[in-house]
């Protein structure tokens, strides 16, 4: 048999927050990383571009300066509207995560990342589209075959560990018959720019429970909305609905976001289609592990790619980058054994660690997707639940996923009971 020739120790497709970090992680370690990236940088995503602290504590992990000298608007927390009630909620002051979230478009947050990574010693190559993987005579995973540059010349990379972080697509893990499953919550996400004078430097994040066009009278229009300013005079607005919705898949999804918009103030800048930066997108939200295994024949799934995104609160790219640090951390110690069982068994640290960390709350999270698909079980939740501000905080803390999982508060510790008591998915 003719020995392959590695291009790299590790190939990593997709470089998007997952795969950026993914790639950090590894070329920090030393390892020799691949960074496939089927555009070129800079690159518009479909985003609500908001920055949990949990996704904060991520970046300050790579060595990414948050300060806003450096281009990030900075938050104090969550401003949460419904019910007829107005709450603003500060981050939780903590010990594992910081108490400020952020603002920054994925036009220049990607590039930033995917810099990072190369400043550690990764090699990225842009216009790379991944077709799909090479096998070897067992059906394991030894590379991955592409088309390079605007000729789509035809590529073969190789490597002895691939992660795909392609995104909600998924392609990678397509092609070895890796479906999403269609028993965990799913959702759909629309957003677009506007130019809005008094909401662009906004110091919380606006979260929208209940959604009301201006034509439809005291009728709640399907999903949840927000308002996220950018700082630079812009908006970033959108809605999602959930699968366990009646109106999913059967709602113009566009139509519903102009139609909640008309009915806000006419000096947010929302209500005129001139102020409008670019076009409406939409993209999908798989969540709560709705594509397993993480790890499968030499390929470990990262972010987007492995359903990761919170059901509770839509948030991706924190787990993006939790998970794509936790398989370069196994990874690590993976190809530092012999190829064969022994490796294999370091590699399967990776969905198991994962199931642990993150198991039990998203199985939570399936169940509140569920519950909030209700619009009796929403009203009542909001009429009930929004003025009370101590509860809200611990909702806040649950949707958020922010807790200390040693000598937090009361709070915590319940949060931290239920996740634990709860089946992992």
């Amino acid at each position: 048999m003719t020995a392959v020739e590695h291009d790299a120790d590790v190939i990593v497709v997709g470089a998007g927050p997952g795969g950026s970090a993914t790639a950090y992680h590894l070329a920090r370690h030393g390892v020799r990383v691949l960074l496939l990236e089927k555009t070129e940088f800079p690159r518009e995503k479909v985003c609500g571009d908001g920055l949990t602290p949990r996704a904060v504590r991520q970046l300050v992990r790579m060595g990414v300066d948050t300060s806003p000298e450096a281009g990030w608007l900075h938050n104090r927390g969550l401003r949460v509207i419904g019910g007829g009630v107005r709450l603003e909620l500060d981050w939780p002051e903590l010990a594992s995560f910081p108490n400020y979230g952020l603002v920054r478009t994925r036009l220049d947050f990607d590039d930033l990342l995917a810099q990072r990574a190369v400043a550690a010693g990764a090699k990225l190559r842009t216009n790379v589209n991944v077709l799909g993987p090479v096998l070897d005579g067992d059906g394991r995973v030894t590379g991955v075959e592409a088309e390079v540059g605007p000729g789509k010349e035809p590529a073969t990379f190789h490597a002895p560990l691939v992660v795909a972080a392609d995104g909600v697509s998924g392609r990678f893990p397509l092609a070895l018959g890796l479906a999403k499953r269609e028993d965990r919550p799913i959702g759909v996400a629309v957003r677009r720019y506007y130019h809005s004078p008094v909401k662009h430097d906004d110091d919380y994040l606006e979260s929208w429970l209940e959604l009301r066009s201006k034509d439809s009278g005291d009728k709640l229009l399907p999903g949840y909305g927000w308002i996220f300013g950018l700082g630079d005079g812009r908006v970033n607005v959108g809605l999602g609905v959930l699968n366990s919705s009646s109106a999913f898949g059967k709602t113009n999804y566009r139509r519903l976001l102009t139609d909640w918009l008309a009915n806000t103030p006419v000096d947010w800048g929302m209500t005129d289609e001139a102020n409008a930066d670019g076009p409406i997108l939409g993209a999908a939200l798989p969540m709560g592990f709705n594509r397993v295994p993480h790890y499968t024949r030499g390929v470990m799934l990262v972010g987007d790619s492995g359903g990761m995104v919170n059901p509770f609160n839509g948030e991706g790219i924190a787990y993006a980058m939790e998970s794509g640090e936790l398989a370069a951390e196994v990874a690590v110690q993976a190809l530092a054994r012999p190829a064969g069982p022994e490796r294999e068994r370091a590699l399967m640290a990776y969905p198991n660690e994962l199931k642990a960390r993150l198991g039990g709350y998203y199985r939570l999270g399936g169940i509140f997707v569920k519950l909030i698909g209700r619009p009796e079980i929403m009203r009542i939740a909001t009429k009930h639940g929004m003025p009370h501000p101590t509860l809200m905080r611990f909702v806040l803390k649950l949707l958020a996923n922010l807790t200390d999982p040693r000598g937090g508060d009361a709070m915590d510790r319940v949060i931290n009971a239920m996740t634990k008591a709860a089946p992992a998915v």
